[in-house]
Formats: structure tokens, sequence, C-alpha cells
């Protein structure tokens, strides 16, 4: 699977567009929220209950270089997730736990789960993967969490920093596994859209 720069670039352009906050998004963010949490509680579960049992450290610098050392982490039964608190970038919805967690589970069944690392190709990767994992409502939310704010961050921010984190829901193509194959007159005409829920 690979990300086309110009789906990529009208992503990155709508999220940057939106505001921080629209009221509007916030059922998506509320069972986004309540589905990570669920996720995450499914990760750390005990394995003699049908959890995973991995035991999940939050730290405050980045932990991994490249998906393999994760990978090999998470063969272990353990992961350490970049604390949300170590950056001055707070979350217009999520808490800094609740963000942690999502960190969690999207490295382990997003990341982990396609064996993709961090670029442009694999952070889409791991948003097609663990989209299966929420409901049609929650993945408009995920959409902004994973898609709008990496292909910010790849195309417009150099890769270098993390855009302004934001809650609301971009344009409904985004959120569409079809999009991943949009023809480029169709992304660019989206992308002039509102970021408000359609």
């Amino acid at each position: 699977m690979r990300l086309d720069p110009v789906v990529g670039a009208a992503i990155a352009d709508a999220y940057l567009a939106a505001p921080v906050r629209d009221e509007r998004a916030y059922p998506a963010y509320a069972a986004f929220c309540r589905e990570t949490v669920r996720q995450y509680h499914f990760l750390v579960g005990r394995v003699e209950f049908g959890g995973l049992g991995v035991e999940v450290r939050v730290v405050d610098t980045d932990p991994y270089a490249d998906v393999e050392s994760m990978v090999d982490d998470v063969r272990r039964r353990r992961l350490k997730v970049w604390a949300s608190a170590a950056g001055d970038n707070p979350h217009p919805y999520l808490s800094d736990g609740e963000n942690d967690m999502f960190r969690a589970v999207h490295d382990v069944f997003g990341h982990a789960g396609t064996g993709r690392g961090f670029d442009r190709h694999g952070e889409e990767a791991a948003w097609w993967k663990h989209r299966t994992m929420y409901s049609p409502l929650a993945r408009r939310a995920l959409a902004t969490e994973t898609r709008g704010q990496n292909c910010a961050r790849i195309f417009r921010y150099g890769g270098g920093r993390f855009p302004e984190q934001k809650a609301v829901l971009l344009p409904r193509v985004f959120s569409d596994p079809r999009s991943v194959s949009v023809a480029p007159g169709d992304v660019a005409s989206a992308a002039v859209g509102s970021a408000a829920p359609r």
C-alpha cells in the first residue's frame, strides 16, 4: 500500500484549514474514545482472561527509531509509548491518558499489525489496517487522528514536527478507504470543501 502524494497533500491541506475543534465532530470522537479504551483494555488485559498481556510504558522521548524495534518489543509483550504530555500540543478532546492509549493501540494494531514503518506509506497502511477495528462513526475521527495529522506532518512540515492536534472531521472522502486510489481531480475538489462533517 502506498499513499499517493496528491491525495496526501490534499488531506494535509484539509487538516490545516480546519478549525482546532468543531462540536459537530464530538459524537465521532466520543465513539472513537470509547472504542480505543476497549482496544487498550484488550491489549493490556491478562492473557488468562482473553487479553494480549502487553505491558505498556509511557516514556518522555520517542522510543523507537524504526518499526522493527517496536515489533520486537511487542513480541516480548511490552510496548513503549511516547507520552502525549511530553510535548506542548494538547488534544482539544482527548485527555493525555486517552491519547496515550490511542498511541499504544495504533502502534500495535496498525503499525505492528502491518509491519510497516512511520513514513507516509507505513502510516497509510497502519490507518488502513487499524480502521477495521472501529465503527463507521469512529472511523471519521480516526482519519483525522491518523491520516490528517500524518499528512500535515509529512507533506507540509517536512516530517520534522507534528501539527496542532484537532478535534474535527475531515471531508468524508478522506475517511473512505477508496480515497487511497481516488483520481487527483476528485481529491482536489474534495479538499476545497469545508472540513466540517458531511
